[in-house]
């Protein structure tokens, strides 16, 4: 009698069949801080327009640039950003897009005048843009499938990590003389040496590096990971001869391929999503401080304030993340809309201290709950040769919103005041719920590696 030859399996399986270990914490650890320290610069420029509209003399359009010009940036990078990835590797392109990021933050600090601000917060907005769907995209790539959903949302709590950082800054730090905010931005210039780690501490997709042919380097990144889990790799290069092709090849392929007849539903509701999101969350949470100000609080209550809501951010990821593999992507993702549309209601009516922090803690709950959800779901419903570009391309026609929302902000205000503004976040709000219903949900399954 002999033996029955050893079951070979494919890398998707080798990396789905894995235990959660060390070497995805640091996958996780490793790309999360990058993701905190985004969260923080954009954080803190909520805080620096609320000091500079006084100490500047800025106008509200003025202010409302500010803020728009990085989500112009934003918009471009994240399109961009999500190509090269698919291109270049999603390691090297996460590393370079903090890079350009850090030090146009850091430079930032310098500035005598609005131009060269508006300049500086434009290549702020293209590193930032083009990091944050390369690394969902990357971090799902390596998570075991049965939990790849729940970690992408506590990838996406890091947010929740950098934004409170940014709200200490902003109370401790930005009032505290004129300079303030030239010391807010000089803590932003971190993420410049902390490129260089995740340059070099980080390994690149074993997902991307098969689909590019690079067999044996993406074995060599699988058996890594197998060897810290203690299991097994297999005695050979396992190389599938009738793997499937690619969905797409060139970039031109990848941007057709997205409106394909198998894409085009998932591509839409994907987008509308986005931009509504979007549309909401930084329309609502750049102006905050600022509303508060304008509404009789003095700039540190403002910012007390802001920080006690943004604290609510945490809960809201927590709770996500363990309804993610139970719901599931859409109803989770949906709930947590609705749950916006109606916290973003009740805040624009808020009357007294105890409402409009109670109301705010509510809104922050469930706008970043239902982020950590998008985040989870957007790189599932791509293969991998176009998961980069549908991922950053759906990022970047959110951050369309982005820049439309802080310059519609005043106008809104001028004409009904903050009841007006909150409940157009939450028609938006609950659009976007209603188009979570036409993307794919593949809670439990392998990625798609075409």
């Amino acid at each position: 009698m002999t033996d029955a030859p050893a079951r070979t399996f494919p890398l998707s399986e080798r990396l789905d069949r894995l235990p959660f270990t060390r070497r995805h914490l640091r996958v996780l650890t490793g790309s999360g801080v990058g993701w905190a320290l985004d969260a923080m610069d954009v954080g803190l420029i909520s805080f620096v327009i609320a000091a500079l509209a006084v100490q500047w003399q800025l106008q509200p359009g003025e202010t409302a640039w500010i803020a728009s010009i990085g989500f112009v940036g934003m918009a471009i990078g994240a399109s961009l950003g999500g190509l090269l990835a698919d291109r270049f590797g999603r390691r090297q392109v996460f590393a370079v897009t903090l890079l350009v990021y850090g030090v146009a933050t850091g430079a930032s600090a310098l500035v005598g005048g609005l131009a060269a601000l508006l300049i500086l917060r434009f290549l702020v907005g293209l590193g930032l843009g083009a990091e944050l769907p390369v690394a969902s995209t990357y971090v799902s790539e390596f998570a075991p499938a049965r939990i790849r959903g729940r970690l992408i949302v506590i990838l996406e709590a890091f947010w929740a990590v950098g934004w409170t950082a940014a709200a200490l800054i902003g109370f401790l730090v930005i009032p505290g003389s004129d300079d303030g905010w030239r010391w807010a931005f000089a803590f932003g210039a971190l993420p410049a040496a902390y490129a260089l780690i995740v340059r070099w501490g980080l390994p690149e997709s074993a997902r991307w590096l098969a689909r590019r042919g690079r067999h044996a380097e993406a074995d060599a990144v699988v058996r890594s990971f197998e060897t810290a889990a203690g299991v097994t790799p297999p005695a050979v290069l396992d190389v599938q001869p009738d793997e499937p092709p690619p969905a797409a090849l060139s970039s031109r392929e990848r941007l057709t391929a997205l409106w394909a007849r198998e894409f085009r539903l998932r591509t839409a509701c994907l987008w509308v999503v986005w931009f509504c999101v979007n549309f909401s969350y930084y329309g609502a949470f750049i102006w905050i401080p600022s509303i508060l100000v304008s509404q009789g609080y003095d700039l540190v209550r403002s910012f007390g304030f802001t920080l006690i809501i943004t604290l609510a951010q945490l809960p809201g990821y927590a709770v996500a993340a363990w309804l993610i593999e139970v719901w599931g992507r859409r109803l989770t993702l949906s709930v947590f809309l609705i749950g916006s549309a109606a916290a973003a209601v009740v805040f624009g009516t808020a009357t007294g201290e105890a409402m409009v922090i109670g109301a705010g803690m509510a809104l922050s709950f469930f706008n970043l709950g239902a982020w950590g959800a998008l985040y989870a779901v957007t790189p599932e419903m791509y293969p991998t040769s176009l998961r980069g570009t549908g991922s950053g391309w759906a990022a970047g026609v959110g951050r369309i919103a982005s820049i439309i929302a802080p310059l519609s902000v005043p106008v809104l205000l001028a004409s009904g005041g903050a009841p007006l503004l909150f409940v157009v976040f939450a028609a938006f709000f609950a659009i976007a719920a209603g188009a979570a219903w036409g993307l794919v949900d593949r809670r439990g399954l392998a990625l798609d590696d075409r």
